[in-house]
């Protein structure tokens, strides 16, 4: 089971195709930032929309309304937010080729 060397043109291609370069257009620093606080106003406002159910149904000793403010916390929809990939640096090299 000898590992065969790659010839640096296929260390190239490789690194065209797995590197990946940040063209979002904000600074790429600040994405360590940016993920984490966009999460977090995801959770905050699923939990905001909860608690305004929740604060509605205070006091209400209904069995019925109580079932219809539970579905609706349950039924509230989950947060969604996707982080965006980074280009492959291939793409990115042929972008500034052309231009």
């Amino acid at each position: 089971m000898s590992v065969q060397p790659k010839t640096p043109q296929e260390k190239k291609r490789l690194s065209y195709e797995k590197d990946r370069r940040n063209t979002y257009g904000e600074n790429n620093k600040s994405s360590r930032k940016n993920i984490p606080l966009a999460k977090a106003r995801a959770n905050r406002t699923e939990r905001h929309k909860q608690d305004q159910v929740l604060t509605r149904a205070v006091g209400v000793e209904s069995s019925d309304t109580l079932d219809a403010v539970e579905n609706l916390i349950r039924g509230t929809e989950p947060r969604y937010w996707r982080k965006c990939s980074d280009t492959p640096l291939g793409e990115v090299l042929e972008k500034k080729a052309k231009k």
